[in-house]
């Protein structure tokens, strides 16, 4: 390593892209860039490995927590201190030559044509917000005859735009002038990205929020922003290659492999445009209806980060029946929640108890990313309360299971139609440990034996008005994200059929007449048939040994809980989707047992018959069976609807 630095070795690779008297010619060139950080700060330094010799930059702002998701100078090291001052000490390491002038005020309009003096090119990097003092730089440059650059970070790719002295202006283009705030914004983002490529895998609407100035943001985009810029700027400043100015525009979505480069004469007076402002209008409405999420408040310490991962358990309908409290800095008191009450509550509670395990086993994947161990106290019978402790231990390190919690789910689409391999198999038994066996049932015969029964147990759940109840009360027909119940997206239902369950669902009166015209049939067809046709294999899960659960029953289903935790995410780091079935054996153990459930008549029967069924179907009793479900490799799917978790919150 050279002790001196060498401009001519230090961009020595770049000839050959470039000629040695072009590199020589950025290096006397000079780019003012507003704002250090998302795509700025990586203006900046792409631009000094480039090898431009002098800078003007400008930012009034900190670094925060908040931007280490994309901002190339955020780290601990520099929370607190100035963007520009940091960037700048960056780029210097890069090339101890440059000429940087900063200002440490950012942009006003008190200073545009000092901070543009001198400047060849200018690079926008101003917050996406930032509208007004965008707008009046772009107007000065123009005026100045000074080459202007716009990068965007949108989603996952980079929109651009440049503007060269004696064509299209900025404000010729976007039509901002006299426009209110949001329109502004919308406006912006409508002539960035015409093609709008990014739209199909924004999966949290929530989080865009033009009137609170916030939106959500990658690396990936701001990099690409960079790279992008760089190509355009070394275009521009060497007068060399075909730029496309505005109006042309373009905009390139890694995420999509695509690159649209299109042609707008008008900008976004353009009638085409102004009907995608009209839509934009329309989908801007429709955000302020939802709830915008605050930021995730930081946990204090390892036990409530534990906590807050350990939520993302699964548990039936998403009822998420527990509470904690923190009683000591590494010991919680979960408090479970049961309702004997509750129709799909069969055999005591115990699809409750089972995702009590599946919730001690998530605290204890949580905590070795925390290098902790936890250990847990069965609850006294009839108590309904575990003690959880935490231990450090250095030697504990993140298991791989850890990095799926969040990202399994419940998946009741179809899925494709393909055996799974002998290795997913011996992993997904390996999973459930000595205590638990798999039963799969895989052959087409054995798919459709089990889409029948499913189909029964539907047709038994519409008409039994205790499950009415309890469906009006967690199928969530407003959020996509639900956190306290089903969002209506996820059920395998067509648009006619399921705005028709809506119309049902308001009251029993409606759900019996929707029954009665079929609605139970084409549910059944569509909720059963297709997606348990469509699967890889169903399976289901007993206890190894001929005896049943009897003494400590619920230490064995809290324990029976964590080895189904387990072979869940399994599933899911194998690329595989999971759904339960296990109101098919509740309603079968109903009809083993002739357990009365409900005041409809006839409905009894029914499940007795479905416990014959489900005997011949799965060779096995319902009380045998701990765990019924279907698996299988699912169709690209973006989780824009999935039942989401409640913070959490203190026992009580």
């Amino acid at each position: 390593m050279p002790r001196q630095f060498s401009y001519d070795l230090a961009f020595d690779r770049n000839l050959g892209w470039v000629t040695d008297w072009e590199q020589l010619a950025l290096r006397g060139k000079r780019v003012a860039i507003a704002g250090m950080g998302g795509v700025g700060g990586t203006h900046l330094l792409t631009l000094a490995r480039l090898g431009i010799g002098a800078f003007t930059i400008a930012d009034p702002d900190v670094f925060e927590l908040v931007n280490f998701n994309r901002q190339v100078g955020a780290t601990l090291q520099t929370v607190g201190r100035a963007k520009a001052e940091v960037l700048e000490e960056m780029a210097l390491a890069i090339n101890p030559e440059l000429r940087i002038r900063r200002f440490d005020a950012g942009v006003s309009p008190g200073n545009i044509d000092a901070f543009l003096a001198g400047a060849d090119l200018f690079v926008d990097g101003f917050d996406f917000f930032a509208i007004d003092i965008r707008r009046l730089v772009f107007a000065r440059a123009a005026e100045l005859g000074i080459p202007a650059i716009t990068a965007a970070p949108i989603g996952m790719g980079a929109a651009y735009l440049v503007f060269m002295p004696g064509q299209m202006t900025f404000e010729a283009y976007f039509r901002l002038e006299g426009q209110p705030e949001t329109e502004q914004y919308l406006r912006f983002l409508a002539g960035l990205t015409p093609k709008g490529l990014h739209r199909r895998y924004l999966v949290d609407l929530a989080r865009v929020d033009l009137a609170g100035g916030k939106g959500p943001s990658t690396v990936a985009a701001c990099q690409l922003c960079g790279g992008v810029t760089a190509a355009a700027a070394l275009k521009v400043l060497l007068r060399r290659g075909n730029v496309m100015p505005a109006p042309y525009h373009h905009h390139f979505d890694a995420y999509r492999d695509r690159l649209a480069v299109a042609w707008l004469p008008f900008g976004n007076a353009g009638p085409v445009q102004r009907l995608k402002l009209a839509l934009g209008r329309r989908f801007i409405s429709r955000l302020r209806s939802r709830s915008v999420p605050e930021p995730t408040a930081a946990a204090r310490t390892p036990i409530e980060e534990i906590l807050n991962l350990a939520r993302w358990a699964p548990s039936r309908d998403n009822t998420q029946p527990w509470r904690f409290d923190i009683v000591a800095p590494e010991t919680a008191r979960m408090h479970i929640l049961t309702d004997p009450s509750n129709v799909y509550e069969y055999r005591d509670c115990e699809p409750t108890w089972l995702a009590a395990g599946m919730l001690l086993e998530t605290m204890r994947l949580a905590a070795t990313g925390w290098q902790r161990t936890m250990a847990w106290q069965a609850p006294d019978p009839g108590a309904n309360t575990i003690l959880v402790h935490f231990s450090q231990d250095d030697r504990v390190s993140r298991e791989k299971l850890f990095g799926v919690l969040t990202v399994r789910s419940v998946d009741r689409h179809a899925y494709r139609w393909r055996a799974l391999t002998e290795a997913e198999k011996a992993a997904l038994d390996l999973s459930l440990g000595d205590r638990l066996v798999v039963h799969w049932h895989a052959t087409l015969r054995e798919r459709w034996r089990l889409a029948r029964i499913g189909a029964l147990a539907t047709a038994i759940r519409l008409r039994c008005p205790e499950a009415f109840a309890i469906r009006q009360r967690i199928v969530d027909w407003v959020h996509p994200l639900s956190a306290e119940g089903i969002p209506a997206g996820t059920l395998p239902l067509d648009p006619v059929t399921l705005r028709g369950m809506r119309w049902a669902m308001q009251n029993w009166r409606q759900a019996s007449l929707f029954n009665r015209l079929g609605g139970t049939g084409l549910s059944a067809a569509q909720m059963d048939y297709v997606p348990i046709l469509a699967s890889s294999a169903l399976f289901d899960i007993r206890l190894k040994g001929p005896t049943a659960m009897q003494e400590d029953r619920r230490a064995q289903l809290l324990d029976a809980g964590g080895c189904l935790q387990r072979f869940w995410l399994t599933a899911t780091q194998l690329g595989l989707a999971m759904q339960p079935l296990l109101a098919i054996v509740c309603l079968a153990h109903y009809g083993a047992t002739r357990t009365p459930f409900t005041q409809e008549r006839g409905l009894l029967a029914r499940s007795e018959k479905l416990a014959g069924l489900f005997d011949r179907a799965i060779g096995a009793a319902p009380s045998e069976v701990v765990f019924l479900g279907r698996v299988g490799e699912p169709f690209a799917r973006l989780p824009t609807h999935r039942s989401v978790r409640r913070p959490i919150a203190p026992a009580g």
